[in-house]
């Protein structure tokens, strides 16, 4: 005959007693330690009806326990049993069921009892206790690669296995996943852990988790420090407790520590001291001896390497969120009529950084450049990838290259990396124009743009496509132009979003048309952005995942001007006139000189170098804006012109005038511009821009310092 499961666990703090119940309820098999548990004779138990241990007021609950036995069926529960003597113990009772025999030959079920031992007895069995801290607690509480959850999960095997209370000190370097040096008695250290088994306040508001300090010289915390070897003190009497809390400047500690019984333990690993666990019982319980000072040694070694593995695996992942950090943008930027969100999910828990990126790039002339991309691969080296391609092609952007240009010398780049190691991702780049509401399209390789409008309907754009980035061969990167309608919907992704094991691709490209549906024109971008991941972090094999959502609106008329000016000197005497009486009208009279200096160098240069009509715009949003476009594709750059040269300054008065300038290409020839700053308004367009929720969502950590 064979019991049904396993036995109750026991621990160093309680005595179990088994006994065998028949199938009329009554004792016919007892343990050898009766009277060690209940203060009786086996033989005085034997015959007896099971109900007999328990007072009157459990009886019925012992009865509830048995009858659980006829359905095969494992109960416990806490009652109070009576003891030889005539008092009483609260004891765990369990009742499992036997089965594979005859019942009439033998026990129909075991009862085990067990009950807390006294506080005199505690802690007298050393293979008890070495087992109760040894067999299996260094892998329940190392199975966390937590620091912190680490220290307490080893506080709770501690106490009440070892000790009566516990902390864990280790130095501050260690928590701030520093390197960890040779430290002295001086070191800081930072408690981790607290705990006790009495359920006194006292412990954990005298000696509080987090607090980071220095032990004072004369204190046993400073000798282990000191030393890095156990420090045992047997009993640490008021007077040696009042001297430890006059040293520390810490009243409630003196009351805490009179009359206990405390051995420091260091932790040592790869030969360096991280911290100690300070261990201690309380009046009335066996004091520490030499042989609880080896077995507590030997499990603050075992502690040791727990903790220096989650110091480890805690300095790695800050490396590599601090390099994703780094790596991703810290903000977005865009025109003022233009509302973008974004969401970044690393695919690994473990490492937390990917090759997905994204970007908002404002530009000049209320544009701007939105980016998502994908470096095929995991980990730190597609980050790294990453990392570069996002550079690069922030600089691109900034030099105003069209998508496709930009594209096609980032896929010069991947080609030339791809000679040392190879790689390849995918990119789709889009330019939106807020004057005239249209979006320039690139893709290599790419999944299609979503687009929904203010209608209520969506579309995924077809764009030309073309290779990933760095893959050889095939079609040219080209773009497509498309017109978007005010208010509509941009959205761009990384294939984690839309494709994993368990998914379909097209199934997960019609969840994300469902999300951006007719009820998503009035749905609050932070909304959005939350139901695009919605479902998403719980699948523990998804890859990394990148979105950027914008809202396009384009810019009010009466916040942009345009005109036509012919090839003719007079032109630009025209253009002062035009500027001066827009400047008013938007109440910028202070600028009006400046600008139309500004304008009277880019059209003159104009009507110099390029044939045809010209065309002047001045565009007010966080700056003003001049734009002269001719139908010239050669762009102009800036020199120093000699002294007796007559021309050349016209580009050297601009750039000591304007905030900044710069030229573009354009299908029909090229744009010069130049930016002025507006008085009282912060040019710094990032700032402006709504890229943070308002509340913690996942994957906050990578995007904020």
């Amino acid at each position: 005959m064979a019991p049904r499961g396993d036995a109750p666990a026991t621990d160093s703090a309680s005595r179990t007693l088994v006994l065998g119940i028949d199938g009329s309820r009554r004792i016919v098999q007892c343990g050898p330690n009766a009277r060690k548990v209940l203060g009786r004779d086996p033989e005085d138990l034997i015959g007896r009806p099971a109900t007999d241990l328990v007072g009157e007021e459990a009886k019925a609950e012992l009865d509830a326990l048995l009858e659980a036995k006829d359905g095969g069926q494992e109960r416990n529960g806490v009652m109070t049993v009576l003891r030889g003597d005539g008092s009483s113990a609260d004891a765990v009772v369990t009742a499992q069921p036997m089965v594979g025999g005859d019942p009439a030959a033998g026990p129909a079920a075991l009862l085990y009892v067990r009950v807390a031992l006294p506080p005199s007895e505690r802690y007298q069995d050393p293979a008890l206790m070495r087992r109760a801290l040894m067999d299996d607690q260094v892998t329940r509480f190392g199975a966390s690669l937590d620091l912190d959850q680490s220290a307490r999960k080893l506080v709770e095997v501690v106490v009440p296995h070892y000790c009566n209370a516990a902390s864990v000190l280790v130095l501050e370097s260690l928590v701030a996943a520093d390197e960890v040096h040779s430290e002295s008695g001086s070191a800081v250290l930072r408690r981790i852990a607290v705990t006790s088994d009495d359920g006194n306040a006292a412990w954990t508001s005298t000696f509080p988790v987090g607090e980071v300090l220095v032990f004072p010289e004369g204190t046993p915390y400073r000798q282990v420090m000191e030393t890095a070897r156990p420090v045992h003190l047997p009993h640490v009497d008021a007077g040696a407790a009042a001297d430890i809390a006059r040293r520390w400047r810490r009243g409630p500690a003196g009351e805490l520590l009179s009359d206990v019984s405390m051995v420091l333990l260091p932790m040592i690993a790869r030969d360096t001291l991280l911290g100690f666990i300070a261990c201690t019982r309380v009046p009335g319980f066996r004091k520490f001896d030499a042989y609880d000072v080896e077995i507590g040694m030997e499990f603050a070694t075992r502690a040791a390497i727990v903790i220096d593995n989650a110091r480890r695996f805690s300095r790695e992942r800050a490396t590599a969120l601090a390099l994703q950090r780094s790596l991703l943008p810290n903000r977005l930027s865009a025109p003022s009529s233009v509302e973008v969100r974004h969401r970044y999910l690393p695919g690994s828990k473990l490492v937390e950084v990917g090759g997905d990126w994204y970007e908002s790039i404002a530009l000049p002339g209320a544009r701007v450049a939105l980016i998502v991309g994908d470096v095929a691969g995991h980990g730190v080296r597609a980050a790294v990838t990453m990392g570069r391609l996002r550079t690069a092609l922030h600089t691109l952007a900034n030099l105003e290259l069209p998508p496709a240009d930009a594209l096609h010398v980032m896929h010069e780049l991947m080609i030339e990396l791809g000679e040392t190691e190879p790689h390849f991702a995918t990119c789709v780049y889009a330019v939106y124009d807020a004057t005239t509401g249209t979006i320039e399209i690139a893709s290599a390789g790419h999944l299609p743009p979503l687009l929904a409008g203010p209608a209520g309907d969506n579309e995924f754009l077809q764009v030309p496509p073309a290779p990933p980035l760095g893959v050889a061969g095939g079609a040219a990167i080209e773009s497509r132009e498309f017109t978007v309608e005010d208010g509509s919907l941009f959205v761009i992704y990384t294939d984690g979003l839309v494709e994993n094991r368990g998914r379909d691709i097209d199934d997960g490209l019609a969840r994300l048309q469902k999300i951006f549906g007719p009820d998503s024109v009035d749905r609050p971008m932070e909304d959005l952005a939350k139901a695009t991941l919605a479902g998403v972090y719980a699948d523990q094999h998804r890859d990394d995942i990148a979105v950027l959502i914008a809202r396009l609106r384009r810019l009010p008329e009466d916040q942009y001007a345009s005109w036509t000016l012919p090839a003719d000197p007079a032109a630009v005497r025209r253009a002062r006139g035009l500027v001066r009486t827009r400047l008013e009208e938007w109440g910028l009279e202070e600028l009006q000189y400046t600008t139309e200096l500004l304008a009277s160098e880019l059209i003159t240069n104009a009507l110099r170098y390029a044939p045809g009509p010209i065309e002047l715009r001045l565009l007010l949003e966080r700056t003003l804006v001049c734009e002269v476009l001719d139908r010239s594709a050669a762009l102009p750059r800036l020199r120093r012109a000699e002294d007796d040269d007559e021309n050349g300054r016209g580009l050297l008065v601009v750039s000591q005038l304007a905030h900044r300038w710069g030229t573009r290409r354009t299908a029909a020839g090229k744009v010069v511009w130049c930016e002025q700053t507006v008085p009282g308004v912060d040019p710094d367009a990032s700032k402006q821009v709504s890229g943070w929720p308002g509340e913690a969502w996942p994957g906050e950590s990578h995007h904020r310092e």
